[in-house]
């Protein structure tokens, strides 16, 4: 029996993104409209070819609220939602650690994998990054190039520099 997740479209100011929430409270997937591919691509990565199923509707108020409030300026606000990754134990990892990098303090990828314990491992970091299901909740957009350049990102650059922006201003408290 597919899992059914509840899909939610929210407006962000840098484009309408999508909330996929399980019955018992957990986000699923994150993405901004325009990435339904993606989407759709790590859910059945994760859960299975016919292993989920998206219906409209409401996700749950905290998701909801905290996702707003995270685009309002309270960035801290993303910590409060519940995931449930199931990724593998290496990507579950990075995921935690990418959680655990300070907003507004962009981080290279090399400089993450050191952190792990794996300084010959950024390739991997940067594969376990690129799999994560939840664009901004579980902030990929903190890695950056070793020379501090802006690659790869789901949503593209414009909105990667957006949310490092968005997170610098409003951890120095402007």
């Amino acid at each position: 029996m597919p899992i059914l997740l509840t899909l939610e479209t929210i407006p962000t100011p840098i484009g309408d993104m999508l909330l996929a929430a399980d019955s018992g409270g957990f986000l699923r997937a994150a993405d901004f409209v325009g990435c339904e591919d993606r989407l759709d691509r790590l859910l059945a990565r994760r859960l299975g070819e016919g292993g989920f199923a998206l219906a409209p509707g409401a996700v749950p108020a905290a998701i909801n609220d905290a996702m707003l409030d995270y685009f309002a300026g309270a960035i801290g606000a993303i910590e409060r939602i519940a995931v449930k990754t199931d990724g593998t134990p290496f990507q579950q990892q990075v995921w935690q650690a990418l959680r655990a990098i300070p907003p507004g303090t962009p981080l290279a990828y090399r400089r993450l994998a050191e952190q792990l314990g794996r300084p010959q491992a950024p390739r991997a970091v940067g594969h376990a990054n690129g799999a994560n299901p939840f664009c901004v909740v579980i902030p990929c957009h903190r890695l950056v190039g070793a020379d501090g350049a802006l690659t790869g990102y789901s949503g593209g650059t414009d909105r990667k520099r957006w949310l490092l922006d968005h997170e610098a201003r409003h951890a120095a408290g402007g």
